[in-house]
C-alpha cells in the first residue's frame, strides 16, 4: 500500500448555528444566516487560493520522503558497516543485518503511519512513530545478526540505530513543519465544490470537516430559492449556470455532484451541463445495497465517489511531465538565448515599441496566464484579445514580425512560461481569452472547447504538427483543432511528447507558407 500524506486545509472547523433550514432539505443540513457573499468564506477556505497546477500532491510528497528515508538508512548502514573494514571481504552474515535494518526502517515507518502526517497530529506523536520505527528495524537487524552467528556486529547496529533515529527525526521534523505550512497556504489540499445542497452534501462536508482531507470552497444548486445559505458553514454561491463561469474554477480540482441518485433525470442533466468544464466531475455514490468501496473509482473522507467527466488525475505522469519540461526546457533555453538576443535587437531596430508582447490566455483548468511572445505587430495595433486574427498581408505585422511569425521565432519567449510551470513544451496551444472566429467567440462554437484546458498548454502540440496552425477562422477549423488537442490529452506519454518534439521543426519548415 502506497503511503500518502493526508490532505487537509489549515482552517479549524467552526460551529455553525442551526438558524435556517430549507423545507425540502434533510435535518442534517445546518444553515447560517445570510451574509455578504464576500464574507462567506466557510470553514475550509485556505489563506489564499492556489491554482490547481501549482498544488502539491500528498502521495507524491510521501513517496519522495520515503525515498529520502531509504537513502539515509542505506547510507548510514554502509557507513557503519564499513567501520569494521572494507565490505567485500566481510562475511555475508556481518553485512546482511544492515541491509535488513535499511529495509526494515522503511517498512516500520509505513506500518506506523509515519508518512500520513495526519492534520491534527502533533510532532511529539509523529516523533514517537519515527523512534518506534528505528527501534523495530534495530530489533530485526539484531535478531538477524544473532541467527547468522555474527553477534560482533551488535555494537555497530546500536550505533546505526542511534544515527538513524536522529537523522530520520530531523528529516521528518522539517517535512512535518513544511506540511503545516503547505496546508496553511493551500498548496497541499485539493479544492472541491459541491453541486446540490442535499443530505449527501451535508454528509460529505461533515466527513471532510472531521478528516480535513480537502477544502470544500462552495456549494451550487439550481434550486437557489429553496436551499439554505450554507451547509455546515460552506456557503451556497449560486446555481450551476453561475458555476460554469465562476472565477473559482481555475482553483478547483474536483466538482462533486451530491444529488441523490434516485433523481436520475436531474443527475444526467447536471453531468451533461458540467462535463464541458475542464475540471474533474465526480458523482457521490449513494445507491443502497451496493458495495461502493469496490464499485467506485475513488474515495474522499471515506465517502464513495465515481468520476464521470474530466481527466483522471495521474500524479506520477504529471510529475514526470514537469521534470521533462524542466530538463528539456532548460536545454532549449541555453540554445535559444543567443537567437533570442538577435531577434530582440532586430525588433527594436525595425519599429518603435517594446520587444515583448504579453497576452492573456487560458492555461490549465481555465487559469488565465500571461503568455510571452516577441512583438510581431506595430505597437499601436497590438490585439491583446485576438478580436481579429492575423490574415494574409495583414498590415499590422511588421517586416521583422513576418519573418519571426513564419519561422515561429516569436514563440521562443514562451520558454519562460514553461520554466515557470504555466506551460509545457508539448500540449494544446493556448488561445487568447475571448478569441473570436468569424465574429463569434471561439469557445462558444464547440461544447468541448474547454476540454483542451485539461492539461497545461504547450509551445508545440499534436494539432500543430498535423497542420492545425495559424488562425482558426471557421467553426470547422476550431472543431478540428479541439479534436486533435483532446486526442493528444488522451494519448499523452513521455514517448509521444518526444515524438512531437522531434517532428516540430520539420513540421514548421513544411508549413512555412501558412499564415500565422
Amino acid at each position: 500500500m502506497t503511503p500518502r500524506i493526508a490532505l487537509a486545509p489549515a482552517q479549524p472547523a467552526e460551529a455553525v448555528p442551526e438558524t435556517a433550514r430549507a423545507p425540502d432539505v434533510a435535518p442534517a443540513i445546518a444553515a447560517v444566516p445570510s451574509v455578504d457573499p464576500k464574507d462567506r468564506r466557510g470553514p475550509f477556505r485556505p489563506e489564499r487560493l492556489i491554482p490547481a497546477r501549482s498544488r502539491l500532491h500528498g502521495a507524491t510528497v510521501a513517496r519522495l520522503l520515503r525515498a529520502v528515508d531509504f537513502t539515509l538508512a542505506a547510507f548510514l548502514g554502509l557507513g557503519v558497516a564499513s567501520t569494521a573494514g572494507p565490505l567485500p571481504p566481510q562475511p555475508f552474515g556481518e553485512v546482511l543485518p544492515f541491509v535488513i535494518a535499511a529495509g526494515g526502517v522503511i517498512w516500520a515507518l509505513i506500518s506506523t503511519g509515519a508518512y500520513n502526517f495526519a492534520p491534527r497530529e502533533g510532532f511529539a506523536v509523529h516523533l514517537s512513530r519515527t523512534f518506534a520505527s528505528g527501534v523495530l528495524a534495530s530489533g530485526a537487524a539484531s535478531a538477524a545478526a544473532v541467527l547468522l552467528g555474527a553477534p560482533e556486529v551488535l555494537d555497530r547496529i546500536a550505533l546505526w540505530t542511534a544515527c538513524a533515529i536522529v537523522g530520520h527525526s530531523m528529516i521528518h521534523l522539517w517535512v512535518w513543519t513544511a506540511v503545516r505550512g503547505w496546508r496553511a497556504s493551500g498548496r497541499l489540499s485539493p479544492n472541491i465544490v459541491v453541486v446540490g445542497a442535499t443530505e449527501n452534501a451535508a454528509r460529505l462536508i461533515a466527513s471532510v470537516l472531521e478528516s480535513r482531507e480537502a477544502n470544500v470552497l462552495a456549494i451550487f444548486d439550481d434550486r437557489i430559492g429553496r436551499v439554505p445559505p450554507a451547509i455546515h458553514g460552506v456557503p451556497v454561491l449560486g446555481d450551476t449556470k453561475q458555476l460554469l463561469n465562476h472565477p473559482l474554477l481555475p482553483y478547483i480540482d474536483r466538482i462533486i455532484i451530491t444529488v441523490t441518485s434516485s433523481a436520475q433525470v436531474r443527475v444526467r442533466t447536471l453531468i451533461e451541463r458540467l462535463k464541458v468544464l475542464p475540471n474533474a466531475v465526480t458523482l457521490f455514490v449513494d445507491v443502497e445495497g451496493q458495495d461502493t468501496r469496490d464499485a467506485t473509482l475513488s474515495r474522499m473522507a471515506d465517502m464513495p465517489l465515481t468520476q464521470v467527466s474530466g481527466v483522471t488525475e495521474d500524479e506520477r505522469r504529471a510529475a514526470g511531465k514537469r521534470v521533462q519540461d524542466l530538463v528539456f526546457g532548460s536545454l532549449a533555453m541555453l540554445v535559444a538565448l543567443p537567437i533570442m538576443g538577435l531577434v530582440a535587437v532586430a525588433i527594436r531596430l525595425d519599429s518603435p515599441g517594446p520587444v515583448f508582447f504579453r497576452q492573456r490566455r487560458h492555461g490549465f483548468n481555465n487559469e488565465p496566464i500571461n503568455v510571452w511572445k516577441f512583438r510581431s505587430m506595430r505597437h499601436e495595433a497590438a490585439d491583446a484579445v485576438a478580436a481579429q486574427q492575423v490574415r494574409a498581408g495583414d498590415d499590422r505585422v511588421t517586416k521583422v514580425g513576418r519573418f519571426i511569425r513564419r519561422t515561429s521565432l516569436d514563440e521562443l519567449p514562451q520558454l519562460f512560461n514553461v520554466l515557470a510551470g504555466e506551460m509545457s513544451l508539448v500540449g494544446p496551444r493556448p488561445h487568447a481569452i475571448g478569441m473570436k472566429t468569424a465574429g463569434e467567440e471561439s469557445a462558444r462554437l464547440i461544447a468541448e472547447y474547454a476540454w483542451r484546458h485539461r492539461m497545461k498548454p504547450g509551445m508545440s502540440g499534436w494539432a500543430q504538427i498535423n497542420g492545425s496552425v495559424g488562425p482558426i477562422d471557421t467553426p470547422e477549423a476550431v472543431r478540428r483543432r479541439v479534436t486533435l488537442d483532446i486526442e493528444y490529452i488522451e494519448r499523452q506519454s513521455f514517448w509521444f511528447d518526444l515524438r512531437i518534439m522531434v517532428m516540430t521543426i520539420p513540421a514548421l519548415i513544411a508549413q512555412r507558407n501558412i499564415v500565422r
